[in-house]
């Protein structure tokens, strides 16, 4: 971990760099999944289940009974926390819930939104080492709270066929009854296409390995709309001379510790602070069993020392980090300065796990620098809103001018001639 002093704007852009992942080339194998998936619906999951998973299926949809014998492999603390956590995630995104306004543009011109749910979400969780039993509640809880009418959720199974129990206890106690084993590009290609179990959607959410969003992009592009573009997961921190290296140095490998490919920075005023969080870095690091994929991603790391806040905060709208977190003695006034990020943390006890858990509000977050044009997954994520508008006779007349001259002029006759077939009848 090298600690980079007072870089010039001209470094900025190699220092906001994230790791190289060009998934343009796997298109070509998972255009071939899909396809398959689109042709062999159900037999072409089970035999990439096969093929990838290494499990043999003979039906793709999750049993009551699965789910009632994971309720019992769940521990009573675990369940706990899941409950605690999936009350916090309502009750924020609750606050979300949309209120319709009539306005009335002009005497005679009334508008307004109505907020109408998707009707059909998929919700794609990774399995694997690190079972994300937690994005379920960050999904499936607004999506219900939206009024989805179906909540389509895959998630890789083990070589025995079973689905992590906290995966689906997590499923229950967010309200997802159709619940299938399926992971990979082969989940993405069965909720976008549909097959004989499991249902086509509307729309797609969920983190996933390399293979899964580029599956996501492909069927984007034709067949379902998706959440947001992803990348590797990543968190930014600002620091001073008042900051504990110690919780510092926590905050960035619970991040490096994703993956390989995950990125962390460290933006500080003071070069004691950075050079006291490499040393305890190093300390914490070996003790922590995912050491390995936590050594690989500090790699990509950047500890960088800047001459104040507003050159930090600077350098960090730059970066547009998923995770940014304040951890400075005027932490409140340095969120005025926030532009681009997808979730923050205030103060030294607001760590990022606490969003990645039980804070209540959403860890399905922009990376990658999309932070500068997208915000992470809320409710408006799970509705669209129709406008509607009604004109009557006095409106008419003062709007149905400007709207012919306004169609005249981009020569659309059609549309200047819907307004004064009317204005003549009155």
């Amino acid at each position: 971990m090298n600690i980079i002093v007072y870089p010039s704007k001209s470094e900025w852009k190699e220092l906001t760099s994230r790791p190289s992942l060009n998934i343009e080339m796997l298109f070509n194998t998972v255009d071939e999944v899909l396809n398959y998936v689109k042709l062999e619906g159900d037999h072409a999951v089970k035999a990439c289940e096969a093929k990838f998973d290494k499990v043999d299926l003979k039906t793709l949809a999750v049993t009551e009974d699965e789910i009632a014998e994971a309720e019992n492999l769940v521990s009573n603390q675990l369940k706990e926390a899941i409950i605690l956590a999936s009350s916090n995630i309502r009750t924020f995104h609750e606050s979300e819930l949309f209120e319709s306004k009539t306005v009335e543009t002009q005497k005679g011109v009334v508008c307004w939104q109505k907020a109408i749910p998707i009707e059909k979400v998929g919700l794609y969780i990774p399995g694997g080492t690190a079972p994300l039993f937690s994005t379920v509640l960050m999904l499936a809880i607004p999506a219900k709270i939206a009024g989805c009418k179906e909540i389509v959720l895959c998630t890789p199974p083990n070589k025995e066929g079973k689905v992590n129990p906290a995966i689906l206890f997590a499923a229950k106690v967010a309200g997802v009854n159709h619940i299938f084993k399926a992971g990979g590009v082969q989940a993405i290609g069965a909720m976008a296409l549909g097959t004989e179990s499991i249902p086509k959607v509307d729309k797609i959410f969920g983190p996933g390995n390399q293979y899964v969003q580029a599956a996501k992009q492909r069927v984007a592009l034709r067949d379902v709309a998706i959440d947001m573009p992803a990348g590797p997961s990543e968190v930014a921190i600002i620091a001073d001379e008042t900051s504990n290296p110690a919780y510092i140095a926590a905050d960035l490998l619970s991040q490096a510790e994703h993956g390989a490919d995950s990125q962390v920075m460290l933006i500080s005023i003071s070069k004691e602070l950075l050079e006291n969080t490499v040393e305890e870095v190093d300390r914490q690091l070996t003790t922590l069993p995912r050491k390995e994929i936590a050594l690989k991603a500090l790699k990509n790391s950047k500890f960088v020392l800047v001459h104040d806040y507003d050159e930090a905060m600077e350098l960090s709208n730059e970066y547009a980090p998923e995770h940014l977190i304040l951890s400075t003695k005027n932490y409140m006034a340095l969120t005025e300065k926030v532009m681009n990020a997808g979730s923050v943390f205030l103060g030294p006890l607001s760590m990022e796990s606490a969003g990645d858990y039980a804070s209540g509000t959403n860890h399905t977050l922009p990376t990658k620098g999309w932070a500068k044009a997208y915000n992470g997954v809320n409710l408006d994520s799970f509705i669209r809103k129709v406008t509607f508008q009604e004109i009557n006779a006095e409106g008419l007349k003062k709007i149905g001018p400007a709207i012919e001259v306004m169609a005249d002029n981009e020569q659309l006759e059609a549309h200047k001639n819907a307004v004064s077939i009317r204005l003549k009848d009155l």
